[in-house]
């Protein structure tokens, strides 16, 4: 025959094995699932203990901490740990176990060792960063270039919380009055339904990756409880492989979290996070500037350059028309020179037709000067039109070059509405340099406009 006994016998049975193997209190590692605080200010927690290998829960149980105890116990461990009591977090208590007819087992917790969970946090965020190395996508984010201006920014913030309000007046009230175009994903900034909140938010974003130019993860200040869900692995590993950079002011000091080290640029604050984006198209403005005076200035020394050419060769044609004329003029004199003297030997041979020669001479000289007046006459008008006509040519030239110049400013080109298309920051001048999928930007006179091909005409 099998003994009976009722279910209160034998739950007095199960009370006194435990009383008598476990007489005093104990120490017990475990993790917190749930927790609540009545209004009396006892605190109820649901305890349990994962597998290691696959984080199945093997073992659960509940404890309570009563409220004399709990208001002692609760400010304690926050000082000491700078986190709450809450899921997600492991902690080594002292407890005595309880075995009641009706309610069952329990723990009735009398102690908590704070520098366990110190320590047990410290070695989860080291084993997340050592998880994401030996993954090889710890510096993923990190290794992204930034565009050269950031215009259109998605945001992952609570829609009430003071640092995204913070960031949007500061893009908004910016120095250089650039514009921006931001978009909310509203999440959770912490407890426990964060991670799986901030994740939702980036599958949103990655819809529109080849829209945004980056993702700003922002919130308020807070407790160093709430940055809890920023040292998680999966939202991490989401921020280490996303495709776009991403910029994190989460708002506090003290501690870096795993999503900090991951992103692409950590800033303290959404302040911070506004101003570097501002700072960065600042740098861009600058650079555009520079070139422009730099372009400017190599026309101008180019037009300088032609100046000092066509001066130079002035000084060298005028003395060499001198020296022209000059030449032509001592061959006359020479000649006429010879004239007199073989007229004067003419002379003294033949007295008896002196006057017939001296008539046939001057009518010979004054018809030889004046062809050879004409002559020199033609010869520097010829001379002076050619010089003429070369400095108006040149003139005209010059000015022909300084207006082709300013026509080709590029400044010019963009204003008159035509436009330059560049593919990894080279200009493209013909088709097939183009693929499918390329990411191409386009500049105009005052803005950019970035663009993805999905279909190539080819002539």
């Amino acid at each position: 025959m099998y003994q009976k006994i009722s279910l209160l016998e034998l739950n007095k049975q199960i009370q006194e094995k435990i009383k008598f193997n476990f007489p005093e209190s104990v120490w017990v590692i475990a993790e917190i699932s749930e927790i609540k605080i009545n209004r009396n200010g006892h605190c109820y927690l649901e305890l349990i203990e994962k597998d290691i290998i696959n984080e199945n829960i093997i073992a659960r149980n509940r404890s309570t901490i009563w409220a004399y105890t709990f208001r002692m116990l609760k400010p304690y461990f926050e000082s000491t740990t700078g986190h709450e009591l809450a899921p997600g977090i492991k902690i080594l208590f002292l407890a005595n176990i309880e075995f009641h007819e009706v309610f069952g087992l329990s723990l009735n917790i009398t102690d908590i060792d704070p520098n366990y969970t110190l320590g047990d946090l410290a070695q989860k965020k080291a084993e997340t960063l050592k998880r994401l190395e030996n993954e090889g996508v710890i510096n993923m984010n990190k290794e992204l270039e930034l565009p050269v201006v950031i215009q259109k920014i998605a945001i992952i913030s609570s829609e009430t919380a003071a640092g995204y309000q913070d960031f949007e007046n500061q893009l908004l009230n910016n120095k250089s009055g650039f514009k921006y175009y931001t978009k909310l994903f509203p999440s959770v900034m912490q407890g426990v339904q964060a991670e799986e909140s901030i994740i939702n938010s980036f599958e949103k974003i990655f819809k529109y990756e080849d829209f945004f130019d980056v993702v700003v993860i922002i919130r308020g200040g807070g407790s160093q409880a709430d940055l809890n869900c920023f040292n998680n692995y999966l939202l991490a590993a989401n921020i280490a492989q996303f495709p776009l950079p991403v910029l994190t002011g989460i708002g506090h000091d003290k501690d870096e979290s795993v999503s900090d080290m991951v992103a692409h640029t950590k800033l303290k604050t959404p302040t911070a996070v506004a101003e570097f984006i501002s700072d960065i198209n600042a740098n861009f403005e600058i650079r555009i500037e520079n070139l422009k005076i730099e372009i400017y200035n190599t026309l101008s020394d180019l037009l300088s350059d032609q100046n000092k050419i066509i001066d130079h060769q002035k000084t060298i044609l005028i003395p060499l028309v001198k020296n022209t004329l000059l030449k032509e003029k001592n061959k006359i004199v020479h000649k006429v020179h010879n004239l007199k003297y073989f007229t004067g030997r003419s002379i003294q041979k033949s007295t008896t037709n002196l006057q017939i020669l001296n008539t046939n001479l001057n009518l010979i000289f004054k018809k030889y000067v004046f062809q050879k007046e004409q002559l020199i006459n033609q010869l520097y008008l010829k001379t002076r039109q050619k010089i003429t006509t070369f400095f108006n040519t040149s003139k005209y030239k010059l000015w022909d070059f300084e207006n082709s110049s300013r026509l080709l400013d590029p400044f010019t080109i963009l204003k008159r509405g035509f436009s330059i298309t560049y593919l990894n920051n080279k200009v493209i001048k013909n088709a097939n340099y183009v693929n499918v999928d390329d990411k191409i930007t386009t500049l105009f006179y005052n803005s950019e406009i970035e663009s993805i091909v999905k279909k190539i005409n080819k002539k």
